[in-house]
């Protein structure tokens, strides 16, 4: 039986995926200049395929998967999806979820991951951030009561009242302060749009560029904390399984124009925790927030009016609160560990000041900046590389 707690934990849990989740994936599109209509399947599809590859896997295995699409591919994609097609933007999401299933095919996900050390993977997020954590300052001083609310709610609130996440306060203070600082104009009326197939576009720019970096933020930032924090909850997830399915689920969202359908990782670690009840019945959880979520989906056509009247500042703003989690817990990474530390830092800095060469986005630049200084760090001081 379903009880209040379950209910609640399922309903926070979709509220992460729907609120900051759906800003993002807004910003994306904007910044591909993507129209109404790509707006909607894109924002369908991730949404309705992602809700229901996580109410499959925790129907099958009785054990509480969550999730929607990748945050922090959707964050990347505000930046690095200028220039693309849709049709292009939908070949990389493709080929993403491709990369994603071989992984699962093959097992080769640990291996990748240890190939690739998760200081400098945490530094390229952190980097890729930071433009969106320093832009929370002149939003909040363009939007100063929703500022100001939205910082107290971060920041604050939490300290005395912790069911809920500081990002979901610093959302519900911010829009009682904007509704002092902006005039809402009426919302305007729409018809149903549905989702559209696309025809995929398969470029090695878009490969390079967008596929790739995709698909080391989806496995190292959603699927490989929710694997962890299931296991850590007393959960034995199938990885490999978990992995194909979500590849499946990208590759079908990539044809119909969006950008990931996959585990998440909060999500899973909030539906899994002990505070949901007994182990058994936590899967529970789960369901509600799939369903929550699937539902989310398929109101696309009209959620999508609702953001987009919010001032940009205001946009920007909690597109800052979302990020700064992640982007905390990546200086931590960098600065905890003391070997890592200088490649993770060469990381972070080619990851922030957005580095782009010969057509190879920046992650992959990024990323190759840190090995190189790590493997030279190595050959230097091979005494405290070995100490790692």
């Amino acid at each position: 039986m379903l009880n209040g707690k379950m209910i609640m934990t399922g309903f926070l849990s979709a509220l992460l995926a729907c609120s900051g989740g759906a800003i993002m994936i807004v910003q994306a599109a904007a910044a591909a200049g993507l129209s109404t209509q790509e707006l909607v399947t894109w924002f369908t599809s991730v949404y309705v395929i992602g809700g229901l590859l996580n109410l499959l896997l925790t129907l099958i295995y009785k054990i509480p998967f969550a999730g929607a699409h990748s945050i922090t591919a959707a964050a990347f994609l505000s930046t690095a999806a200028a220039g693309f097609s849709f049709s292009q933007l939908a070949g990389a999401f493709v080929m993403s979820g491709v990369i994603i299933l071989i992984c699962g095919l093959t097992g080769i996900f640990s291996k990748a991951l240890f190939f690739l050390p998760k200081s400098l993977i945490d530094a390229l997020l952190a980097g890729l951030l930071l433009s969106y954590i320093v832009g929370v300052l002149p939003a909040s001083i363009q939007l100063p009561y929703a500022g100001v609310l939205a910082g107290v709610g971060y920041f604050v609130v939490p300290r005395f009242l912790k069911r809920l996440p500081p990002v979901l306060w610093a959302m519900l203070l911010g829009l009682i302060g904007l509704s002092f600082d902006y005039a809402f104009p009426a919302i305007p009326d729409a018809a149903f749009l549905p989702p559209m197939f696309v025809h995929a576009q398969f470029t090695w720019e878009a490969f390079m560029g967008l596929a790739i970096p995709m698909s080391v933020l989806i496995l190292s930032n959603d699927l490989a904390v929710a694997l962890a924090s299931l296991k850590g909850n007393g959960f034995r997830p199938p990885v490999n399984k978990a992995l194909t399915a979500s590849g499946i689920a990208g590759m079908t969202a990539g044809l119909f124009g969006g950008s990931a359908a996959n585990v998440g990782g909060l999500m899973s670690a909030l539906c899994s925790s002990e505070e949901v009840g007994p182990q058994a019945s936590r899967y529970k959880a789960a369901i509600v927030s799939s369903l929550l979520v699937i539902a989310f989906g398929i109101g696309a056509w009209r959620v999508i009016d609702y953001i987009q009247v919010l001032p940009p500042h205001f946009v920007a703003m909690m597109t800052g609160y979302s990020l700064l989690g992640l982007f905390l817990a990546g200086l931590r990474t960098i600065v905890a560990d003391r070997n890592m530390r200088i490649p993770a830092i060469a990381t972070f800095v080619v990851a922030a000041f957005h580095i782009q060469l010969l057509g190879i986005a920046t992650p992959v630049w990024a990323l190759l900046v840190g090995m190189i200084v790590m493997k030279a760090k190595a050959r230097l001081h091979p005494r405290s590389q070995s100490k790692r």
